[in-house]
């Protein structure tokens, strides 16, 4: 596959993670738009590296996104879950308004 076009796959996956962060209300859609948008900054690493031989640095760099965002999802989700618990609902503006 071409540079251009990988590229440009991982500019439209941000574009659509973005889209979904600012447009959902749900916590939990907001966490998956937050993943796409992870994800596709791998892609552009991998992307790179793909196209650069000699250097494997944005696979390595990969590979500590990827575990790290594993981490931040696990946590992010135990916090969704406790803030269901506690408010009955996962809907961020009425979450935001039930905390005062």
């Amino acid at each position: 596959m071409l540079l251009n076009t990988m590229l440009l796959l991982g500019a439209l996956m941000f574009c659509v993670g973005l889209f979904v962060v600012f447009t959902r209300k749900n916590a939990i859609m907001v966490l998956i738009g937050i993943e796409l948008m992870l994800n596709s900054a791998n892609l552009n690493l991998v992307t790179f590296s793909r196209f650069d031989p000699q250097a494997l640095q944005g696979q390595i760099f990969s590979l500590f996104v990827i575990t790290i965002a594993a981490a931040e999802a696990a946590v992010a989700l135990a916090i969704v879950v406790k803030v269901y618990k506690y408010f009955k609902t996962s809907d961020l503006d009425k979450i935001n308004s039930m905390k005062g």
